[in-house]
């Protein structure tokens, strides 16, 4: 019960499992820290003291979403470029042209989110720098709008200018987007046209562009489309999944295999561990077990997952 409760409570708090490599993380960790000794070097040619230390924790934040997360929609060279300068200048009107007060850091970052989601560049660090235009002192207000030009233009080029270099020695993470060579083909049954659909109707923003999450559906479609399971592939005390989305998906143990006998059908008996109808038991065929199931599953520290039957020892789990 309480390791129930516990993992409700991850999920709530927004933990998910994690699907990099630690190469990936290392890659990620070395390229951010490149660029930033850069960005910091070029910073503090023009612009001195505590300024210079504001914006460039700002392009850190930048950094991280263009090493860690370099195809995604936030991360790309319009999103960085037009969410810094956009903000930026937004942030130094409001210094320059709203009397003094503690509200207007907050009207700086509120009013740049809006144009940012207008230009189609939103970029998180974006409302950072917006308030640092309104709080970074007196070497900001000195250079007025010439602080979106230097620092903050030339900065965000610099990280763009790292990023693709950087990002370039490495087949898989090609940046920007628009370099990367996959190939989409239409998952049957599903159009684009579906998608469109769907996300407007979610109504809030996705940091996935289309054709990545078309590419996601394809990979998911192929991974579904594997062998069935037959009678062979049942064992006592191994669990399945029916590998239905949302509220439907649940996963049973057999607890019991009576085997297919000449003249008489086979059946075996379950209990339910996990989704729908978790703690019941039941009684099935093995003929209807079998169309019920998708595929067989494991638990691990992290969820459940496919066990590939295909896969040579040692590769025999994948994530369902």
């Amino acid at each position: 019960m309480a390791r129930r409760w516990w993992g409700r409570a991850l999920r709530f708090m927004g933990w998910r499992p994690d699907n990099t490599t630690h190469q990936e993380k290392l890659i990620s960790a070395l390229g951010a820290t490149l660029s930033l000794l850069l960005v910091y070097w070029v910073t503090h040619l023009g612009l001195a003291g505590e300024g210079a230390l504001w914006v460039t924790g700002s392009m850190g934040a930048s950094a991280v979403l263009v090493f860690a997360m370099p195809h995604g929609v936030l991360s790309q060279p319009w999103s960085v470029i037009g969410g810094q300068t956009i903000s930026a200048a937004f942030g130094v009107a409001c210094l320059i042209w709203m009397p003094p007060g503690p509200w207007v850091a907050a009207l700086a970052v509120g009013g740049s989110i809006a144009l940012m989601m207008y230009a189609r560049c939103l970029h998180p660090p974006g409302g950072a720098t917006a308030m640092i235009a309104v709080l970074g002192g007196p070497a900001i207000v000195s250079d007025g709008f010439s602080f979106v030009l230097y620092p903050i233009l030339l900065d965000s080029v610099v990280i763009i200018a790292a990023a693709m270099l950087f990002n370039g020695l490495f087949a898989w993470r090609r940046y920007p987007l628009g370099l990367a060579s996959f190939q989409v083909t239409r998952t049957p049954g599903i159009a684009p046209e579906d998608f469109h659909y769907a996300l407007k109707q979610m109504n809030s923003f996705k940091d996935i562009e289309f054709d990545d999450l078309l590419k996601v559906m394809e990979l998911a479609s192929k991974h579904a489309r594997a062998d069935s399971l037959d009678e062979r592939d049942l064992f006592e005390d191994a669990f399945y999944s029916n590998g239905l989305p949302g509220e439907n998906w649940s996963v049973r143990q057999l607890t019991q295999i009576v085997h297919t006998r000449p003249g008489r059908a086979g059946r075996v008996r379950y209990r339910i561990v996990k989704g729908k109808g978790e703690g019941g038991n039941g009684i099935a065929k093995t003929s209807e077990f079998l169309r019920w199931a998708r595929y067989q599953v494991e638990k691990t520290d992290d969820g459940w997952h496919r066990i590939n039957q295909t896969a040579p020892a040692g590769q025999a789990s994948t994530k369902a």
